[in-house]
């Protein structure tokens, strides 16, 4: 067994390019009857308490957040938006689904 300690590190002056182009809200936003979103239930990795997850947004970062802010009080819950995705705390598919039809977007429920 060789016994050298040297490992080759790869790295590069832009930093972690996986991650680059996945985030949607960073442009321009589109108008919401050209947008599908996605209405998620997810539990996994939050002490099992559930979120409501709004995939599919195309907005910009004020948008997001203005929309972000209207699911909220919708709600009545706490919620945040990370990497172009809105979290809602609980299950609130429905009323989301309600708000986002009412503001002109295409929703579906996703899971079970």
């Amino acid at each position: 067994m060789p016994t050298n300690n040297h490992r080759i590190v790869w790295s590069s002056a832009q930093g972690d390019q996986r991650k680059a182009g996945q985030n949607k809200s960073s442009g321009k936003s589109l108008p919401p009857q050209q947008q599908t979103l996605y209405l998620h239930r997810e539990s996994k990795g939050r002490g099992g308490k559930t979120v409501t997850l709004v995939k599919g947004l195309v907005l910009s970062e004020d948008d997001l957040k203005s929309l972000t802010r209207q699911l909220k009080q919708a709600c009545g819950t706490g919620g945040t938006f990370k990497d172009g995705v809105i979290e809602i705390q609980g299950e609130n598919r429905e009323k989301i689904a309600e708000v986002l039809l009412k503001l002109g977007y295409k929703v579906k429920i996703a899971g079970g």
